[in-house]
């Protein structure tokens, strides 16, 4: 349960009375009479002040034996923006338990990755969060498990050992303890239809997002920088469908997300995995990739304070920076521009099994691209191959841009795009990029300036601006990605919004 202030707890119960969804995530809570936890837009009756208690995390409440809201499903919501801020060692803990470490690897294997002993990675989620990394992970089980069992016509035990559970039995109490009923009872409340998960249907998903989400604008950054053989985007604009391959732990995997936004804060995924098992891998790097994390309000109020960012922060509301949805693809790709990456695609990705519509591989290790191409990328891909170099959501951030900057033909602008998309830091700027003002108080936008950047980078994209002429061709090149233009092939789309 929280320690923080009465003032700080009288304020979330502020947000709970008047069901403010922009909370969903950021905290949790409970009700003594009842039993349960819930999001802070649950539409049940609010409950009286004495009867509720606060949570940082979803494990916490669980672990204090409080079961989910089968109304608000408190365990579907957006994860909170917090953990893509911060670069303590709980941000990042946090990071690597949502992307599966723990099932993985174990307690043991995520305290290696952030450089501290399991007991000390305990200490620090349990003071801060009130749930240890074992609980963050379990909680994630027991939602990926009420996933499929609403959405599949898997067997229970295949949904258990896909979910991550060591045995049925553990699979079982989880649910029990987590949702108050058993398997074949939640199944039988499933929302919508579910899904046989073979080739042509997949496992159909509702991608959580709060406030407002640009679609068009990341939709339009998708398709303009889709690289041949591992993306592509169908449809017209407005009703499009991103389509990707992902190389995932267990094996290949195909993630569809169309672009039209559902009305209750949500983006339609279908996953088509080789290994179930990579369904809680899959869902958390789409979700990185989409940003829909975020928290567009937070990043308003502060943009929208400045009064050279207030106009382009109010011409485009929920506006989002593209992640990525590998993070070693994503440098390799900053590095040499799309068209070069169409060809490493071609010649070192891996094929897929069964090739779809223009998907027919994966993109290729860094291990492939050791001996190939110009010394720049022949370096990264030692680094990353290597193991110097560290990339993915734990990444110390700091160190992997240190680390970028040693590397042969790799410049600060270069090292600070890794930073921004690869790793999915929030508070970056590209120096010296032509599209800031030259005057801007930079130091006002933290801890959103990767946000900042991308709406100058929209604004001088948009028709009619100066900056979107030939005249300006290299600010959109160069903020695109962070490579002087020499470097880029001529076909490369100059904006990231181009």
């Amino acid at each position: 349960m929280t320690t923080e202030a009465p003032t700080a707890q009288d304020s979330r119960y502020e947000a709970v009375s008047s069901r403010d969804a922009r909370f969903d995530g950021v905290f949790f809570f409970a009700v003594s009479t009842t039993g349960i936890y819930c999001r802070p837009s649950c539409p049940a009756i609010t409950p009286k002040r004495r009867n509720v208690s606060f949570y940082r995390t979803a494990a916490a409440a669980q672990a204090a034996g409080f079961r989910a809201c089968r109304r608000c499903r408190p365990d579907a919501v957006p994860g909170s923006a917090e953990w893509n801020v911060r670069a303590d060692v709980v941000g990042r803990a946090m990071r690597l338990i949502g992307d599966g470490i723990v099932d993985r690897e174990g307690v043991a294997g995520l305290a290696t990755r952030l450089g501290y002993s399991a007991r000390q990675v305990q200490r620090q989620l349990n003071a801060e969060l009130g749930a240890g990394p074992v609980a963050l992970a379990r909680a994630q089980r027991g939602h990926t498990a009420r996933v499929l069992l609403q959405t599949t016509t898997l067997q229970a035990a295949e949904i258990a050992f896909a979910a991550g559970f060591a045995s049925v039995r553990q699979f079982n109490d989880t649910i029990r303890e987590i949702y108050a009923a058993t398997p074949t009872e939640l199944r039988a409340v499933r929302p919508g239809r579910i899904s046989p998960v073979d080739g042509g249907s997949g496992i159909p998903l509702r991608l959580a997002h709060r406030g407002p989400y640009a679609a068009d604008r990341m939709f339009d950054h998708l398709a303009a920088h889709a690289v041949p053989g591992i993306e592509e985007v169908t449809g017209a604009r407005g009703t499009r469908t991103y389509r990707r391959t992902l190389r995932l732990p267990g094996g290949a995997g195909i993630a569809e997300v169309g672009e039209r936004p559902g009305t209750g804060g949500w983006l339609e995924c279908r996953l088509h995995l080789t290994n179930l098992r990579d369904l809680t891998s899959a869902t958390q790097r789409m979700r990185r990739l989409l940003d829909l994390d975020a928290d567009p309000c937070a990043v308003a109020d502060r943009l929208g304070a400045d009064p050279a960012l207030a106009p382009l922060v109010a011409a485009r509301p929920g506006l989002r920076v593209p992640g990525a949805a590998d993070a070693h693809e994503s440098a390799v790709r900053t590095l040499v521009g799309q068209r070069a990456a169409g060809e490493l695609v071609a010649a070192h990705g891996e094929r897929l099994d069964a090739p779809s519509g223009g998907l027919t591989h994966l993109f290729p290790r860094a291990e492939d691209l050791t001996g190939s191409g110009p010394p720049a990328l022949r370096a990264l891909a030692e680094a990353l191959a290597g193991g110097d170099l560290v990339l993915g959501p734990g990444a110390d951030r700091e160190q992997a841009e240190h680390r970028l900057l040693r590397l042969t033909g790799i410049d600060a602008r270069t090292a600070a795009a890794v930073r921004l998309h690869a790793l999915g830091d929030p508070d970056v700027l590209l120096p010296g990029d032509p599209a800031l003002p030259p005057a801007a108080d930079t130091e006002r936008w933290r801890p959103w300036r990767s946000y900042a950047m991308h709406h100058l980078w929209a604004a001088a994209a948009a028709p009619g601006s100066l900056k979107s002429s030939g005249r300006t061709g290299r600010a959109g090149t160069a903020g695109r990605t962070g490579v002087p233009r020499r470097t880029r092939p001529a076909t490369a789309a100059a904006h990231p919004y181009g």
